[in-house]
C-alpha cells in the first residue's frame, strides 16, 4: 500500500520540478509604452526569485515603459528574464535623474537576458550635455554587478544615456548575438563596459556607437571577444587604465575575426600619464579587419585629457606581452600604427605577425614608436619601427 508521504514524494517529483513561467501582463503590466510597468516587473521578479524552481519571466510583445527597476538577489533558483517587446525609458531624461542605472541586476547567479529591445530614449540628455546646460549624469541602460553565471542573447539596445551594457565585479558572463545602437556623436555611450570582472566572453555582436564599442576596465581578466562588427565608435579599448595608484590590471584579453569600419580607433590601449601600480599583459589580437578606421593600432601611454592632474608625468602601468596577427585594412590617417609607451614603463613584448595596413590617400601609411620593444615576423606594413 502506497502510503501519503510516498504520494506527496511522487507528485513533487513529477511537477515540483516543472519551470514556472511568470508573465508581467498578469502582475498589472500594460504593454501600451505609457503606463507605468515598473511596479509590475519587480512584482514578477520577487515571484520569480522566490521560486524554488527555475522560473521565466516572460514579457510579451508591446512597449513597457520603465523607470529605475532593481532586481536584486540572490534568488532561489536560476532565472530567465525572456523579452519579446521593448522596454522604453521615460522620454523626460530627469526622470531617471541621478541615479546611474536604469535596469540593474545586483548579486544575482544564473540570470539569463534572452531576447527584446531597449530603448533608453537617451536623445534628451544628449542635448542637455551638448548645449552646457545643468544636466544630470544620466543613466546606463543594463548594469549587472556581482552577477555570476550570466547570459544575455539576443538583446538589442538603442540610445543609451550612458554606456549600454555594463558587466562589473562578474564572473562567467556570456553575451552573444546583441545589437547596440546609438548615433556617432552620443557622447559616453559606450557599448559593452566590463571592469572588475573574470570569464566574461562577447560573441557574434553588432555595436555602433558614439564611444567605445568595448571598453575594458580594471580588474578585467579572461575576457574573450569574437566576431566583433565595430563601427561608428571609438574601437575595443583597454582603459583608460592608471587613473588611481593603487589598481588592479588587466590581463588574459583576446579578441578575434572581427571587423573595424569607420571607427575612431581600432585596437587601443589607453593609460594616464600618472603613477599607477597597475599592468596589462596577455593581450591577443588576431584576424581582424579595419576598413576607413583612423587609429587602427594605438597605445597612448599620454592619456590626460584637459592636461589636468598628470601634466609632465610618466605612466606607472607596465604594457607587456601584446600580439597583433593577421591585421590587415586601410587607415583614414596616415601613422596606422602608435606606440606611445611610458619612458618609466616602456611596453615590452610586442610582437607583430603579418600587418598589412595602407592609407586610403595615399596607399603608404607610417607607424610611430616610442619607449617599446618587441619583436616581428612576416610581412608588415606600414614599416616596422619596433
Amino acid at each position: 500500500m502506497i502510503s501519503l508521504v510516498s504520494i506527496i514524494l511522487l507528485l513533487h517529483f513529477l511537477f515540483g520540478n516543472a519551470a514556472l513561467t511568470f508573465n508581467v501582463i498578469k502582475f498589472g503590466a500594460k504593454a501600451d509604452g505609457k503606463t507605468d510597468a515598473t511596479q509590475p516587473f519587480l512584482r514578477a521578479w520577487a515571484s520569480a526569485c522566490n521560486s524554488m524552481v527555475t522560473s521565466t519571466i516572460y514579457v510579451p510583445k508591446g512597449s513597457f515603459l520603465i523607470r529605475f527597476a532593481e532586481f536584486r538577489g540572490p534568488c532561489k533558483s536560476a532565472i530567465k528574464l525572456r523579452i519579446d517587446g521593448t522596454l522604453i525609458a521615460p522620454k523626460d531624461y530627469r526622470a531617471l535623474g541621478n541615479s546611474g542605472n536604469w535596469i540593474l541586476f545586483i548579486q544575482v547567479n544564473r540570470i539569463s537576458v534572452i531576447g527584446g529591445a531597449l530603448d533608453a530614449m537617451g536623445d534628451g540628455v544628449w542635448k542637455c550635455k551638448k548645449a552646457g546646460q545643468n544636466c544630470p549624469v544620466g543613466a546606463r541602460s543594463l548594469t549587472f554587478n556581482w552577477v555570476k553565471d550570466a547570459q544575455i542573447s539576443g538583446l538589442t539596445s538603442m540610445n543609451s544615456q550612458l554606456m549600454h551594457l555594463v558587466i562589473n565585479s562578474c564572473k562567467n558572463v556570456k553575451v552573444s548575438n546583441v545589437k547596440i545602437i546609438a548615433p556617432h556623436d552620443s557622447p559616453n555611450t559606450d557599448g559593452i563596459h566590463v571592469q572588475s570582472s573574470t570569464g566574461v566572453t562577447i560573441k557574434n555582436s553588432v555595436i555602433k556607437t558614439g564611444d567605445d564599442c568595448i571598453s575594458i576596465g580594471p580588474g578585467t581578466r579572461n575576457l574573450w571577444m569574437e566576431k566583433i562588427q565595430c563601427g561608428p565608435g571609438h574601437g575595443v579599448s583597454i582603459g583608460s587604465l592608471g587613473r588611481d595608484f593603487n589598481e588592479d590590471g588587466v590581463e588574459n584579453v583576446t579578441l578575434i575575426n572581427s571587423v573595424f569600419s569607420g571607427s575612431d580607433n581600432g585596437l587601443r590601449i589607453k593609460t594616464w600619464g600618472r603613477a599607477s601600480k597597475g599592468f596589462v599583459r596577455n593581450i591577443k589580437y588576431q584576424n581582424i579587419v579595419m576598413r576607413n578606421v583612423e587609429n587602427p593600432i594605438i597605445i597612448d601611454q599620454n592619456y590626460c585629457p584637459n592636461n589636468r592632474g598628470c601634466p609632465g608625468q610618466s605612466s606607472g602601468i607596465k604594457i607587456s606581452e601584446v600580439s597583433y596577427q593577421n591585421i590587415q585594412g586601410t587607415s583614414a590617417t596616415q601613422v596606422a600604427m602608435v606606440f606611445d609607451c611610458s619612458s618609466t614603463n616602456p611596453c615590452r613584448g610586442i610582437k607583430l605577425t603579418d600587418i598589412k595596413l595602407t592609407y586610403l590617400k595615399t596607399n603608404k601609411a607610417q607607424s610611430f614608436c616610442k619607449n617599446v620593444g618587441g619583436t616581428s615576423g612576416g610581412v608588415i606594413l606600414p614599416d616596422n619601427c619596433l
